[in-house]
């Protein structure tokens, strides 16, 4: 019998499995297809590879700028692929190489009872279990992914050549970041978003500056727009990108009368069901997507079953997981944005600084964009922060470490940030 059975290699269900190990249980890591899931296979690994071909194509364009004699490169798509696609396997390699002591099965699995699972043609017992089945993209009604002409995110990774036109329908991070990545490529795109902005969720002033940014760079960008009515056939590819749904079909969840929402599987704050063994974590939860979290609740998830507690630094309400969106400039944020303070009748202080004002910035000739720091200003506590600009992505840990430790104004003016950099935007936001 084991300890404890995970449904699911991606990155909640991997790091469960390794936090497992490294806490003495006898551990089985279960996967239906390939190790590593959204993340790695169709996710975050191959679409900011993607775009970090299309940053150095663009880069290399504007070579000029720099003092260099002026570039004229080509995009040899099949390499660009050939790159991603190598990645990929190295990286799973590195993955199935940190399993040593925990038994992994590539196999679909069902759960037969609270202490059964069906693998294959046998049954494995175990006295704890995790889900982390993932998550895949939603589809919209009247609009069936073909995988040809109507391209789901997953879909869109296979494309053998650069699209001339693209239409995207949803202007959420999936949308945005594909629109960035392909316009930088040649691509000819049209973003429609029904909601009265691109990136719903994120603070308004920065969805307002990506827009304007995009328009500028040549994307054509529609809010308040419904794909009714839209001439698809006018497009090479129509990228469907409306949010994703968990993968809970196929497990027998109704079978053991573990409580769904909306297809989620209903977790408490310490990540269990409502059967006192079977936890969840990641996408299937439907909580935040992002495969940082996913990590995270994993791990917090082996915590509790072992333990009896959660993870050090556990935050029920999960204020400090930051979202970063690998767009041209990167977009990024944590914790309450202005409007959501607004929304909770908390008087705040909003730093802000223009990184046109920053000397590496200037350097990098990426001085567009802007932080913007949210603070309670009774208590001078930060309570969130959004970020448009180079590699705000990286930035956002700074901000992040700030909002979990409670750190006020005053304690981060008062560090010394190296110079020339990035960071020093952080202080001379506060300063």
């Amino acid at each position: 019998m084991y300890d404890l059975t995970i449904i699911g290699a991606g990155w909640a269900g991997f790091n469960a499995a390794l936090r497992a190990r490294e806490l003495g249980f006898k551990t089985c890591l279960i996967e239906a297809s390939e190790i590593g899931g959204t993340c790695l296979n169709k996710g975050c690994i191959p679409t900011k590879t993607l775009i970090q071909s299309a940053k150095v194509f663009a880069l290399t364009r504007k070579s000029e700028i720099f003092g260099l004699e002026p570039m004229t490169p080509e995009i040899n798509f099949a390499k660009v692929r050939e790159r991603k696609d190598s990645l990929i396997r190295q990286l799973a390699k590195g993955m199935q190489f940190m399993l040593k002591g925990i038994d992994f099965i590539n196999s679909r699995a069902e759960i037969l009872s609270e202490e059964e699972i069906k693998i294959a043609d046998k049954v494995i017992k175990t006295r704890f279990i995790i889900i982390a089945s993932g998550s895949r993209p939603a589809e919209l009604p009247g609009y069936r992914f073909d995988g040809i002409k109507i391209l789901s995110s997953d879909d869109i990774l296979n494309l053998k050549e650069i699209p001339r036109s693209l239409l995207i329908v949803g202007g959420g991070v999936i949308g945005c970041e594909f629109a960035s990545l392909f316009s930088l490529f040649g691509s000819s795109v049209r973003i429609i978003e029904k909601m009265p902005h691109l990136l719903p969720g994120e603070d308004k002033e920065i969805a307002r500056k990506i827009e304007s940014l995009f328009k500028k760079r040549g994307i054509e960008v529609n809010i308040d727009t419904d794909i009714t009515g839209v001439a698809l056939k006018e497009y090479d590819s129509v990228l469907i990108c409306v949010g994703r749904q968990p993968n809970t079909e196929g497990l027998g969840l109704e079978r053991l009368g573990i409580i769904l929402d909306k297809n989620r599987i209903a977790i408490d704050d310490c990540f269990r069901t409502n059967i006192a063994n079977i936890y969840a974590a990641g996408d299937c939860t439907g909580k935040t997507m992002l495969a940082h979290f996913a990590s995270f609740q994993g791990r917090a998830a082996v915590e509790r079953i072992v333990n009896g507690r959660a993870q050090l630094g556990f935050n029920a309400s999960f204020a400090a997981v930051p979202n970063c969106i690998f767009t041209d400039p990167e977009v990024a944020s944590v914790g309450m944005s202005q409007e959501k303070a607004q929304e909770n009748n908390i008087d705040v202080d909003v730093h802000k600084f223009d990184f046109l004002g920053l000397g590496m910035a200037r350097i990098l000739d990426e001085a567009e964009g802007f932080i913007k720091i949210i603070s309670d200003k009774k208590s001078n506590q930060i309570l969130g922060a959004s970020i448009i600009g180079p590699k705000a992505t990286e930035l956002i840990s700074i901000m992040a470490l700030s909002v979990s430790a409670g750190l006020k104004v005053s304690q981060v003016r008062s560090t010394i940030f190296a110079h020339p950099t990035l960071s020093e935007a952080i202080y001379e936001a506060l300063k």
